[in-house]
C-alpha cells in the first residue's frame, strides 16, 4: 500500500477516500486512533489515505484534480 494523500485532518481524509472509492479505487484512512489521543494530529502527518500499489498513479491523478479545483475558505 502507498500513501495517496496526506490529509490535514480525519474529515478531509474521508472526503478523499470517498472520492477514490467513487472512482472504483479501494482506499483506507489511517490515523483514526491517533487523532483521538492527540487532537488535530493531521498536521503532524498521521492522517493519510492509503491505496494499493497498482491504484497509486490513478489515485494521485484524482487527488491532483481535487486539489486544483478545491476552494479555500476566505
Amino acid at each position: 500500500m502507498q500513501i495517496a494523500y496526506r490529509a490535514r485532518d480525519i474529515t478531509e481524509a474521508h472526503i478523499i477516500a470517498g472520492l477514490l472509492k467513487a472512482h472504483g479505487i479501494d482506499a483506507h484512512v489511517g490515523g483514526h486512533y491517533l487523532q483521538g489521543a492527540m487532537g488535530e494530529i493531521g498536521t503532524a502527518g498521521f492522517t493519510n489515505v492509503h491505496v494499493d500499489d497498482e491504484d497509486w498513479v490513478r489515485s494521485r491523478a484524482l487527488v491532483e484534480d481535487y486539489e486544483a479545483n478545491r476552494l479555500e475558505p476566505s
